[in-house]
């Protein structure tokens, strides 16, 4: 297994493709809850992510707006998965993602170097013109702009599907 990108590694990188990028620290957050404290100093769409898999051992990652629900009985159907999905082991999101539970996060997108992950923005939350995501530890937010979100992935190699997969 390769050693997972440094969140310098992320910003090299969006430097290198020359998307603007900016990033406030603060103390760990683990949670949508804990991270709400926030939002005053950091404008844009808050994100949500939820590391799934289905039966075949099909992963995806669905980003959606932070107070945002997903039906995880129906959502395989929006996804393209190949049956009910449930939500992927810690040992899997480390492999495919480089990060841990509470760092999940769309720009680790960059360690899924095999292509293992689908990954879904939600078109709401694709809605807002600044995304806010953790860039691969939860100590910190980076904002980004909605199309440079989708040029970043594209550069790892992925089309991220954008639909509707909240409620």
């Amino acid at each position: 297994m390769t050693t997972p990108k440094t969140p310098d590694d992320l910003f090299r990188f969006l430097d290198e493709l020359g998307i603007a990028h900016k990033t406030k620290t603060h103390p760990p957050v683990f949670t949508v809850a804990e991270s709400v404290s926030l939002r005053d100093e950091i404008p844009g769409g808050h994100t949500k992510n939820l590391f799934v898999k289905d039966k075949k051992d099909n992963f995806f990652l669905l980003t959606v707006e932070e107070n945002a629900s997903v039906d995880l009985k129906t959502v395989h159907t929006i996804i393209g998965a190949a049956s009910k999905v449930s939500f992927g082991k810690p040992e899997k999101l480390m492999e495919y993602l480089g990060v841990v539970p509470g760092s999940v996060t769309a720009l680790g997108a960059i360690n899924d170097t095999g292509k293992n992950v689908t990954f879904v923005l939600d078109k709401d939350l694709m809605e807002h013109d600044i995304i806010n995501c953790h860039p691969l530890s939860n100590d910190a937010t980076t904002s980004i702009g909605r199309d440079d979100l989708i040029r970043f992935m594209e550069a790892t190699g992925h089309t991220p599907l954008v639909l509707k997969v909240t409620a």
